[in-house]
């Protein structure tokens, strides 16, 4: 029963996290801490495994550089490439930040409080912006090396944090760069995809991954591809007002639940 549980979180949260670009884990991480069926380390570990498995099937089911989408508008792949790289560095500092903080806890659950209080925040301004931003005048910023700046502060939130960075991608995208909502989903994934690898990677450079069982690794790897080519198939006929109107009821979703978390772990 708790993997059919495990499973069914995995695939609509995959399916919710394609559609919207915001990776997924920011639903699994939250609501498999608030179950306590694992470890909070190893619910981290697995959930950044799913959403790059989430991310790479959407990317390449739906997000092909040079293949144009319904709203007219193409990748602009030096754009991708300058913000892919700082989100790579930036995965990498944030394993080793949530490292720290785990060897230098006394609880093991610690981090768990920790990354409650962080989503609340975040997840908090994320929806203020959300219903206010048509009021909220957005930038053309065409510096590379802020959008490098831009994947790393989005790196190491999604990398930390073990969701692959969420809706904050989104947010970020809208405001700097005037994106739609579906141009803003497919350049969060590339910097989903890329962050959640070098932090895969450090962990196993390292050797410092939790104990899981591999079982539960290839069933939520499993759901996250399932969930992944789902979403995108959905992302192509629904419309940027709908998007919307999931992106802020996620946010709510997600804010109740990291409430909760916090009053379980601190």
């Amino acid at each position: 029963m708790i993997n059919l549980i495990i499973a069914l979180v995995c695939y609509l949260a995959s399916v919710t996290g394609s559609i919207c670009g915001i990776g997924g884990g920011v639903i699994i991480k939250p609501v498999l801490d608030a179950t306590g069926v694992m470890p909070v380390t190893t619910i981290s570990f697995l959930s950044g495994c799913t959403v790059l498995s989430m991310s790479g099937v959407s990317l390449l089911s739906s997000s092909k550089c040079g293949k144009k989408y319904g709203d007219n508008w193409e990748v602009d792949r030096a754009f991708a490439v300058v913000i892919s790289l700082g989100s790579i560095v930036g995965g990498l500092a944030g394993k080793e930040i949530f490292q720290m903080i785990v060897k230098n806890s006394p609880n093991p659950d610690y981090i768990g409080g920790v990354q409650a209080v962080v989503l609340v925040l975040l997840t908090a301004g994320t929806l203020v912006y959300s219903l206010f931003k048509n009021m909220i005048k957005t930038k053309r910023v065409t510096i590379k090396g802020i959008a490098f700046i831009a994947g790393f502060l989005l790196g190491v939130i999604s990398s930390f944090l073990g969701i692959g960075g969420g809706p904050f991608n989104l947010i970020v995208l809208f405001y700097l760069y005037s994106m739609s909502e579906k141009q803003a989903a497919v350049y969060s994934l590339y910097v989903i995809f890329l962050s959640q690898i070098s932090s895969i990677l450090s962990a196993l450079l390292q050797r410092d991954i939790p104990e899981f069982s591999v079982y539960m690794l290839l069933l939520m790897c499993a759901c996250g591809v399932l969930g992944g080519l789902t979403g995108s198939k959905i992302n192509r006929f629904i419309k940027n007002q709908t998007l919307n109107k999931l992106f802020i009821g996620m946010i709510t979703i997600i804010i109740f639940i990291n409430i909760f978390n916090i009053t379980k772990y601190i």
